[in-house]
């Protein structure tokens, strides 16, 4: 794994145990109340203790609740000595309506285990950039068995309760499977979903990814936009200097022309001079798995594995 000055950088909070109390908050959209229900179950399965946000099952169109509402959960839960773990139920859109009014010193005081995908990609941007934190790029507590089977759930289990490292392996039956450039990159795990990342390019937030293995996966986006946002971060000039470039899932990201996804990633990505990984089960396809971000990592594209040290310790 890489060096432990890479560690140090991160804040890893204290893994979860069984008898924790974790928090279910929804800073994005609004959830259902009944694939919460089967998250529940799944948690207290685990041994943890999951107890409802006040303003978890709120909603205001197409968020959940106003702004207010949202951050004043996301504070309660980082402020609250009792509460170990802060689980977000979904993604959709919001984070980024109320990132700014998190109190990063809370966080940085005592820190917590944060869980959540998608649109969370901006709370967690934000908690790394203001607290250095190590968050958990892992499905959301509004749990669908569907599409996150037994082998996701033990993946977010592991990542949240066991302070080991994370090995992912390349699928070639995902659709990013053939996105490939030889090579092994380090460094700390960083990004999430696309949209996210590009949308947080001129804030605060966007962080310096030299150095840095980018993670990138996304939904519903047709090629010509997976490749527009990939040029928005070529010519945002963020992207020199990145050490590597992990492919996740780019689910139901179709349109009617006839350039798939795929060779638009392996065209936007494969000049950059540096290893890319394709075919990861990491995103919002089936078999999603979780990863730590913020934290070290070793992306072999040869042996097609990505292997992260723990968000936990």
């Amino acid at each position: 794994m890489p060096d432990d000055q890479a560690v140090r950088q991160a804040l890893r909070p204290p893994a979860l145990r069984p008898g924790d109390t974790v928090l279910l908050v929804s800073p994005s959209g609004p959830t259902r109340p009944e694939r919460v229900a089967r998250g529940v179950e799944l948690l207290t399965g685990w041994g943890l203790r999951p107890v409802l946000a006040p303003n978890a099952y709120a909603r205001r169109g197409y968020l959940a609740g106003d702004d207010a509402l949202r951050a004043a959960d996301l504070n309660a839960a980082f402020a609250d000595p009792a509460i170990r773990g802060v689980l977000c139920t979904r993604g959709g859109y919001g984070a980024q309506r109320v990132v700014d009014a998190i109190d990063m010193s809370v966080v940085r005081r005592d820190p917590k285990v944060v869980a959540g995908f998608s649109d969370i990609t901006a709370l967690q941007l934000a908690l790394w950039r203001g607290a250095r934190l190590a968050t958990v790029h892992g499905p959301g507590a509004a749990w669908l068995d569907e599409r996150t089977p037994p082998v996701s759930a033990e993946s977010l289990r592991a990542a949240l309760m066991c302070p080991e490292p994370v090995v992912v392996h390349r699928l070639p039956t995902e659709e990013t499977a053939s996105v490939l450039v030889p090579g092994v990159a380090t460094g700390p795990l960083i990004g999430g979903n696309l949209c996210l990342l590009v949308h947080s390019l001129g804030t605060p937030d966007m962080p310096d990814l030299t150095g840095a293995v980018l993670l990138v996966e996304d939904i519903g986006e047709p090629p010509y936009k997976v490749d527009r946002m990939l040029t928005h971060l070529r010519r945002s000039g963020v992207l020199t200097g990145v050490a590597g470039v992990a492919v996740g899932q780019f689910t139901d990201c179709t349109d009617g022309w006839a350039v798939g996804v795929a060779e638009v990633l392996a065209e936007r990505l494969g000049d950059l001079g540096v290893p890319v990984l394709g075919g990861l089960p990491i995103g919002h396809g089936v078999g999603q798995l979780t990863v730590p971000v913020g934290v070290p990592a070793r992306m072999d594209a040869d042996a097609g594995t990505l292997t992260v040290s723990p968000a936990v310790r």
